[in-house]
């Protein structure tokens, strides 16, 4: 090869590591987690190593390479299509019994392996110990033993690449999966016939593999070929007369013969030198516990109030500390800078809207801490298995938990993480109420509501929130069931990851990777919004006054000095400011929009965060930053924008507004890959108008209830 490059697909089953060995490979933070399925596309990236490009391509967790869902899809047309140079088989040590079905099918479609052991740690946990030398020569490839979690065997992986690239030899070491003498026949005539419709289209190897796939019955290999009537016929025939001559369904033929393969093959290669039943005996004991039927959800609750609780406890401290600097950097700055309109632009509408919402910080990265543990330890997989039955009545597969879970994060990835859903009807409902969970941008809303009119129950009240979410998706999953998603129910089957001690790296590394993506939003969106917040506000300069200003600012400061002249003189001047401000474009905007949240018992003020909101819900807390910032003065005990709140609104109208921000409509990047995802705007227009109809709804009644009851 001249240029010196080679591509690399990187294949293996659900959560065997595959993921976190691209990570260590390339240096890349791709989202990682204990669980299966966290990979739902194919993802590229180039490695510089000893003088080659390595183009690394990481392909969805499949087990199998048939066409029964979009991940095997997407990793065999890579394989087959695009006849990458190398494949690096990532192997699960400590379930190669299951690992290496997929191996065998990767053998089938003849490109050079490399085998990686990966999880060896693990697998000598349990008491097995695996001769490579005799797994590398029977597989006929490299195996290379690695822990992708702690980088070892990376550097053996990428100069084993390197060695096969030198070589030139990039062909297909011989090497077949033996069947039935009766399979291997059929398979011979029906290879014939494929080379025979495809003259120079495809390598030996290859049509044998073609041969394989029709034969076991592959619903989109039989699509592919339907144009040739005869070989769909011949196929037809080869498959009943095995079935006949066996008593069994072809499929099962090839799957009872790689697995006597695979049992051939670990038979000569692994050995048991422990016996792993204490570690079995310890997983069985936490599932005992975790996964009771009685103590299960409890536990769970339990789990997500201490996350929540946490939140909101701890990160008051940090909070408070980032909220008194803003203050001094704010006053620094305004103390500096010469009044007038860049000053205000810079101290009422940049530094307020920016520094409103990065007080919020430390909260998102404590969040994501639990999340984290959650994740890598396998409980969060377990939580899945243990809301099965109840997902199910509400009709949502248990394997739709995940996804949900992950839309406390970021609703954007979690509907992305619905692919791993093999019912249609199943993942267009999990699509269509995700946004209802709540996401990390909605948190720096609730903490500051929670601390403005809740202080003594705010972690509760976050708490309550965020199960209210849960509540609302499910309920709104029953009626998507019942009255708008046709289809059937499949069963939920769904692998238990063992229990792992997170490692520090990796939750430090999901704590980092959503502070930077709040980081950039603060510098990117809500800069902007904070900037476009503060002209609206601040324009036009000239509005027609209600009353004459200025003839009674002459006639208080004609008056002799005095402490009731001065407090007059700043209320009058807090008046002109709230009228210009209800008077300013964002007023006029918000007003003319206000009809519809009156009912609710907000103000215009409300209204043009929520207005806000629909580009991101972070812009929410910086709009009430930027349109308290200019009426401060009106609470004498602080400054504060909690305390400017609480002196606007009540108790029930804050809650009936946390729970609006909640529900009501996805932000801009929910809403495109809702399109993607479900296949349509039809389904983005529904999502919208059924969020808000709902978040007014509750609203509403919340407000009315409440009200009354008050």
């Amino acid at each position: 090869m001249t240029n010196k490059t080679i591509t690399v697909a990187l294949v293996g089953n659900p959560n065997a590591g595959k993921t976190t060995l691209s990570n260590a490979l390339t240096g890349a933070k791709d989202s990682v987690g204990n669980y299966p399925r966290v990979t739902v596309s194919k993802r590229a990236r180039e490695i510089q190593h000893k003088g080659w490009t390595i183009k690394l391509v990481d392909l969805p967790g499949i087990y199998s390479l048939t066409s029964q869902s979009p991940e095997e899809r997407i990793g065999r047309d890579f394989i087959q299509d695009e006849r990458p140079d190398i494949v690096l088989n990532v192997l699960d040590a400590g379930s190669l019994d299951r690992s290496l079905f997929l191996t065998t099918q990767l053998i089938e479609m003849g490109r050079p392996r490399i085998y990686a052991l990966n999880m060896v740690d693990e697998m000598r946990k349990k008491g097995y110990s695996i001769d490579t030398a005799s797994l590398s020569s029977m597989l006929a490839g490299p195996v290379i033993e690695t822990v992708a979690t702690k980088k070892q065997g990376v550097t053996e992986l990428l100069d084993a690449v390197v060695a096969i690239a030198d070589s030139g030899q990039l062909d297909d070491k011989p090497l077949q999966v033996p069947y039935d003498g009766h399979l291997e026949d059929a398979i011979d005539r029906v290879q014939k016939t494929v080379a025979e419709l495809h003259p120079g289209e495809f390598e030996s190897v290859q049509s044998r593999w073609m041969a394989i796939k029709l034969l076991e019955g592959d619903d989109e290999m039989l699509r592919r070929e339907g144009e040739h009537g005869l070989l769909i016929e011949m196929v037809r025939r080869e498959r009943f007369d095995l079935s006949h001559t066996h008593s069994d369904e072809v499929e099962i033929m090839f799957a009872d013969a790689r697995y006597g393969f695979i049992h051939g093959l670990l038979s000569e290669v692994r050995t048991r030198s422990l016996d792993p039943e204490r570690r079995l005996s310890q997983t069985r004991l936490l599932d005992g516990v975790l996964l009771h039927r009685t103590l299960g959800l409890p536990l769970f609750l339990f789990f997500m109030w201490l996350m929540f609780e946490t939140t909101f406890t701890v990160g008051a401290y940090p909070m408070d500390w980032i909220d008194a600097g803003v203050g001094v950097f704010s006053e620094t700055v305004a103390g500096i800078l010469p009044d007038g309109m860049v000053k205000d632009l810079i101290v009422d509408g940049i530094i307020a809207g920016v520094g409103g919402t990065i007080i919020f910080l430390p909260n998102i990265v404590i969040l994501f801490f639990f999340l984290a543990f959650f994740s890598e330890s396998g409980y969060l997989a377990r939580s899945a298995f243990l809301l099965d039955r109840v997902m199910h009545t509400f009709g949502l597969h248990g394997k739709a938990f995940i996804p949900l879970i992950m839309g406390f994060g970021c609703n954007v990835p979690a509907i992305m993480a619905t692919r791993t859903i093999e019912s249609e009807k199943a993942r267009l409902i999990a699509i269509l109420v995700n946004p209802f969970m709540c996401c990390s941008a909605r948190l720096p809303v609730f903490i500051l509501f929670a601390g403005a009119f809740f202080a003594q129950w705010a972690g509760t009240i976050v708490f309550m929130i965020y199960m209210l979410s849960i509540v609302i998706a499910l309920g709104s999953a029953i009626f998507l069931s019942k009255y708008v998603v046709r289809g059937g129910d499949e069963a939920f089957v769904m692998e238990l990851p063992p229990y792992r001690m997170p490692s520090l790296s990796a939750v430090l590394y999901h704590m980092w990777d959503k502070a930077k993506d709040f980081l950039k939003k603060v510098a990117g969106v809500i800069l902007v919004g904070s900037t476009v917040l503060w002209f609206m506000q601040a324009f036009p300069k000239e509005v027609a006054w209600s009353v004459d200003y200025d003839t009674q600012f002459a006639a208080l400061e004609a008056q002799a000095e005095s402490a009731e002249r001065d407090a007059a003189i700043a209320k009058l001047a807090n008046e002109q400011g709230r009228e210009h401000l209800e008077k300013s474009y964002l007023g006029t905007v918000a007003h003319t929009v206000a009809p519809i949240f009156a009912p609710l018992g907000f103000d215009w003020r409300d209204t043009t965060a929520i207005l806000t909101g629909l580009v991101a819900k972070e812009v929410v807390v910086a709009s009430y930053a930027v349109i308290y910032a200019q009426g401060a003065e009106e609470t004498e005990e602080s400054n504060s924008l909690r305390e400017a709140l609480a002196a606007n609104m009540n108790p029930v109208v804050a809650l009936a507004f946390m729970v609006f921000i909640l529900i009501y409509a996805p932000c801009v990047a929910t809403i495109a890959v809702i399109r993607r995802e479900a296949g349509g705007w039809h389904w983005v227009g529904f999502s919208v108008a059924f969020s808000m109809s709902l978040a007014w709804l509750l609203a509403f009644g919340i407000t009315t209830i409440g009200g009354a009851i008050v």
